[in-house]
């Protein structure tokens, strides 16, 4: 359960921070349907992809710790699942955006359930293995 948690942990982060890298360095051209939103827009979504990159970087830190921080895993899901909430209300306030962000939203709402029992799961087994007795040497 652990590897599989640590790998998706790193596929997480390293995903979020190649994401972020392309949206500072493309722009509006990064977002499917913003070309031409203007400087504004512009501004704020490369700002955001440097946030995004430290998010990933986030993930990273957490996969590369022993034992996962369980806590720090729900922490860091709870706010992607978040975004998918924002990208819900986005949806009702505006309507239906460009299919590429149906597709990310799905995998927002989808992704963190995963993350969620996982880390309950790994951090039910590090309980357990913690509390084992050492098996006597003989003499």
């Amino acid at each position: 359960m652990a590897k599989a948690l640590r790998t998706l942990i790193l596929l997480m982060g390293w995903a979020c921070v190649a994401i972020g890298l392309f949206h500072v360095a493309l722009g509006n051209a990064a977002l499917p349907g913003a070309g031409s939103a203007g400087a504004t827009v512009d501004s704020w979504g490369r700002f955001m992809g440097a946030i995004f990159v430290g998010y990933g970087l986030a993930w990273i830190w957490a996969a590369r710790q022993r034992p996962i921080p369980a806590q720090a895993v729900r922490w860091l899901a709870g706010v992607f699942l978040l975004g998918g909430v924002a990208r819900l209300l986005s949806l009702a306030v505006h309507g239906w955006p460009h299919w590429f962000q149906i597709v990310l939203a799905a995998i927002e709402l989808g992704l963190p359930p995963v993350f969620f029992w996982l880390a309950g799961a790994e951090e039910k087994g590090g309980a357990r293995a913690a509390t084992r007795r050492p098996v006597p040497e003989s003499a």
